[in-house]
């Protein structure tokens, strides 16, 4: 479903936009999502609106199947550091997440409801996985949910497009970067 309202209080979430995954999806699609991102955070920040920048440190504690896999349980130092581009400040307010979805134990809906916001607006990457999960969980919480799909990313490109095309429909609406943001002009 296309955009039809920005509420009162709209928040921008941007998921898992830190050095460690951007640095390993290079393609045109993670560039151009990344820059529509962070063209949303200086935007929401310029009309005074929330942005919530979301980092993951691993898995959920209990998980050992990435230990049969061989992978190591320690992440290298700088691993969870968001982005430069998106020019954190000191108004941002930063989650750190240990599974999928940016709401479960973090925290999120108590901040959001605290700064009163009713819609979320949803960037980063990936859009099958962090992005998806956070969208469900926004639902289930009965957020009014956007998704900036030009600003969100997933290395299989395929499930990029079922999330965009078949999954988000169901859980709210999807616009472009400057759909959203002329949206947002246009009530300020």
């Amino acid at each position: 479903m296309a955009l039809t309202v920005i509420d009162p209080t709209p928040a921008l979430v941007v998921i898992d936009l830190q050095k460690s995954i951007v640095a390993a999806h290079t393609d045109s699609q993670a560039t151009a999502a990344v820059k529509q991102a962070t063209h949303l955070s200086t935007e929401f920040r310029r009309h005074g609106l929330p942005v919530v920048l979301v980092n993951v440190i691993g898995r959920a504690p209990g998980r050992t199947e990435a230990q049969r896999s061989g992978s190591s349980t320690a992440l290298p130092s700088g691993w969870a550091d968001l982005i430069d581009e998106l020019n954190v400040q000191r108004a941002d307010h930063l989650i750190t997440k240990r599974r999928r979805s940016a709401f479960h134990d973090t925290g999120l809906d108590t901040l959001l409801r605290d700064l009163g916001v009713t819609q979320t607006v949803l960037a980063g990457i990936a859009t099958s996985s962090g992005v998806e999960s956070t969208a469900r969980s926004a639902s289930d919480y009965g957020y009014h949910v956007v998704l900036a799909t030009d600003a969100m990313s997933d290395p299989d490109a395929d499930a990029h497009r079922h999330s965009v095309e078949r999954v988000f429909p169901k859980l709210g609406e999807t616009a472009t970067a400057t759909e959203i943001i002329d949206m947002i002009e246009a009530t300020r």
